[in-house]
């Protein structure tokens, strides 16, 4: 079955929703209304939606608000089903129930093929492993935010709950008056009738409870009044007045601050520690030691007063670092490693499509060598929790993207059972994937165990963060392909290698697997195996690799990296085939129509071709990630010798749009942090010790160095894509390609500002 595939069967008087997905069993996506928590004068109608006592709508909100407008589209939803305006819905966070797990964001099967005509046949060991993992996930109702999955994962669900709801309403109001229901209709959130009879839904809504929905039917398009529309986001008013509540603005009584130091060498840890002229210090409290909790490197946090006294009291410490046992790591010597890992090592087939050797034996080889170095998140809000522990119930206060893995992670430190586990998740200062970790809160937790039952606020210097994080792995790949006689390009190969993320992120995040995860990753590929560009023979190969690096997921994944392998490598071969790199890749699209698409909308509205103001010039890229299409067009100068990005010009193909103003908004943050990766970012380990500590040695793109960036939406009526992410990959690719055309030179290795 699809994945987005629902079956709406009558039950008697009453509809059942039911989902299938792969072998999964099929289940209810609904619930059950106390699943929600109780409120006096609150009345549940089902496990996503209740009606407040004074009339408005709230929703259970599973996913995190880190600044991608989630707390707003999904409300959207909600809204134009129930036909109520949004300022009318709010969020309660959701219960931990598996009903409020994401599924899009752990699907277990193929991909959609770029051609969509046909599906690529990944092997039956990557299929397998991806169905394992997603089990694990989808069991546990890990409630993640990820993957620009959200609405995705939403969307055939909100919408039914709010219309069974809608529906729910409406019988009730029928029953009350004695009306038949064709003859009632809604309008911000009131049932009314010709006759003159009108209730609000806060008078109906106890009767509706108790009413079976009958036949629910969503809404047609030509209905929609909220979807598809620039809404104001509902988050931002709290963000201007300094209400809305972040995790370093937590503050409880009798509240204590913790500030984390951590052994400088990756992997290593304490030795004998002289604490004695901090906890001289004024306001300093106690020192805690930490172990490598959730896969982060052991250290001690200090215990203070305020942040300051903690602080002062972290950097008084006197101890010796001891190296990891296995021996300090260097990213030269990594790097080496993994350009060895390609040359002889046997790899994942992730795609096959013809005959590659067949066609280099008969052909000119093109070949070329990229890179990526490893990268770190950079938040803006620092890591950082609050826990509280006593008499065995433990509470968090957290800026998690992974309550569920939070909550049991902080049962483990505890000892205590998930049940006695409390997770508060309060908006997130930027995500990117480094929160999908929790570390953070196992430390929390473990320093609140000794603090007699007094909260308190762990947080991460920017030091720490910088060089303790889960970083975007560090990949190399060659790519090849074989050009004949006429100068069209016949096949296209690909090695890549670097440390696998999904296995080693399911290692540190649940307990409950005590062991190494060995599942194929194809997180690692995606970006190389499904190209959309019809060359007739193909081979994508990974070497998965464990170099000791702590890796994490980052913002786009492993398309963040292998776009500029494959769209960089992409401009090479029409170079070569001595072709414009927008004619060549409208050829190799002829069969890929909704990429087609994309890519003229892109080139048409930058002007491709027309010409520039003297010593600019354009690069264009192209690339597929989490179900949306994203071309852009990047004006490139050179500035003092380095490179200037101007203009950049998105095309998207999102699918349905529910916001397009967040759209809007979201490519231009991908942009922004795209192009602070591809001009600047760089992890460099030498001794086992992160060389980049804050922004000074780890830059960050500056107002007057951003683009002007326009955003161009493809209409579609397919279910909505992912919007968060799908703009970072082509950013780099593009503006290498730009810098090419300008200096005749090419960049096969980020930062491209190195």
């Amino acid at each position: 079955m699809k994945r987005r595939t629902w079956l709406l069967s009558a039950t008697g008087v009453a509809g059942a929703l039911l989902v299938g997905w792969g072998v999964m069993p099929q289940r209810s996506r609904l619930g059950r209304g106390e699943l929600l928590l109780p409120a006096q004068g609150d009345v549940a109608l089902n496990g996503w939606i209740k009606i407040a006592a004074d009339g408005a709508v709230v929703l259970a909100m599973p996913r995190s608000e880190m600044g991608q407008g989630v707390h707003t589209a999904l409300p959207m939803l909600v809204a134009e089903e129930l036909d109520v305006p949004l300022t009318s819905v709010r969020i309660q966070q959701a219960g931990f129930d598996a009903l409020y797990g994401n599924v899009a964001m752990f699907v277990a099967g193929l991909p959609f093929h770029p051609t969509e005509t046909e599906g690529p046949e990944l092997p039956l060991k990557v299929r397998v492993g991806e169905w394992m993992v997603g089990k694990v996930a989808r069991e546990l109702g890990v409630n993640a935010t990820g993957g620009s999955s959200s609405v995705a994962d939403m969307w055939d669900v909100l919408r039914m709950a709010a219309a069974t709801a809608r529906a729910q309403m409406l019988g009730a109001a029928s029953l009350q008056w004695q009306l038949p229901v064709a003859e009632l209709v809604v309008k911000d959130g009131v049932v009314s009738h010709p006759s003159g009879k009108s209730a609000p839904y806060g008078q109906l809504a106890k009767a509706a409870a108790a009413t079976p929905p009958g036949s629910v039917v969503l809404k047609a398009r030509d209905q929609w009044k909220v979807i598809g529309q620039s809404a104001p986001r509902l988050d931002v008013p709290a963000k201007v007045n300094g209400t809305a509540q972040f995790g370093l603005d937590v503050r409880l009584p009798g509240m204590r601050f913790a500030v984390v130091r951590l052994c400088p060498m990756l992997g290593g840890a304490p030795g004998a520690i002289d604490s004695a002229a901090a906890m001289a210090l004024p306001g300093v409290e106690r020192l805690v030691r930490l172990a490598g909790y959730a896969g982060s490197t052991a250290g001690f946090a200090v215990v203070g007063k305020t942040y300051w006294h903690a602080k002062q009291g972290a950097q008084a410490v006197d101890l010796q670092w001891q190296q990891r046992p296995l021996g300090a790591l260097d990213t030269q010597v990594i790097a080496k490693q993994l350009e060895d890992a390609v040359k002889t090592g046997s790899g994942m087939a992730f795609y096959t499509k013809g005959d590659v050797a067949a066609a280099e034996a008969v052909g000119q080889t093109v070949e070329a060598w990229y890179s990526a170095p490893y990268l770190a998140h950079a938040t803006m809000e620092p890591m950082n929790c609050t826990a509280q522990v006593v008499d065995g119930k433990v509470q968090v206060w957290a800026p998690t993207q992974v309550p569920g893995m939070a909550r049991a992670v902080a049962a483990q430190v505890a000892g205590v059972p998930l049940a006695d586990v409390t997770v508060n998740v309060t908006l997130l200062g930027g995500g990117f994937g480094r929160r999908l970790e929790s570390d953070f809160v196992a430390q929390a937790v473990r320093v609140a165990m000794d603090c007699g039952g007094a909260p308190v606020q762990l947080v991460w210097p920017r030091e720490e963060d910088t060089t303790h994080d889960f970083y975007r792995p560090m990949h190399v790949a060659r790519m090849r392909a074989a050009v004949d006689a006429s100068g069209a390009v016949t096949s296209l190969s690909i090695k890549s290698a670097g440390d696998a993320i999904t296995p080693r992120w399911f290692e540190r995040g649940l307990p409950l697997l005590a062991g190494p995860v060995d599942a194929p990753d194809k997180t690692t590929a995606e970006g190389l195996f499904d190209l959309p560009y019809s060359f007739a023979h193909q081979r994508m190969e990974h070497v998965a690799t464990r170099v000791g690096v702590p890796v994490g997921f980052w913002r786009s994944v492993g398309h963040s990296h292998n776009a500029f392998f494959t769209e960089s490598f992409i401009d090479e071969l029409a170079v070569a085939a001595k072709q414009d790199p927008l004619a060549f890749r409208r050829r190799l699209l002829e069969q890929a129509p909704r990429y087609l698409a994309v890519l003229n909308l892109a080139a048409d509205k930058a002007g491709w071709g027309a010409k520039l103001p003297s010593g600019h010039a354009h690069g264009l890229a192209l690339h597929e990630s989490f179900g949306s299409i994203v071309a852009q067009v990047a004006q490139v100068s050179l500035v003092e010798g380095k490179p200037r990005v101007h203009r950049v010009v998105c095309a998207i193909d999102c699918g349905t749009v529910v916001n397009p103003g967040i759209v809007a908004q979201q490519i231009e943050s991908s942009v922004v942090f795209g192009l602070t990766a591809a001009l600047f970012g760089k992890i460099d380990i030498q001794g086992g010790v992160v060389q980049q500590s804050n922004f000074p040695s780890y830059p960050m793109l500056q107002l007057a160095q951003a683009p002007r960036v326009e955003t161009f939406i493809v209409p579609s009526k397919r279910p909505p894509g992912g919007v968060g992410e799908p703009g970072v990959p082509p950013i780099a690719p593009a503006v290498a390609n730009a810098l090419h055309a300008l200096t005749g030179k090419r960049a096969r290795a980020l930062p491209l500002d190195a």
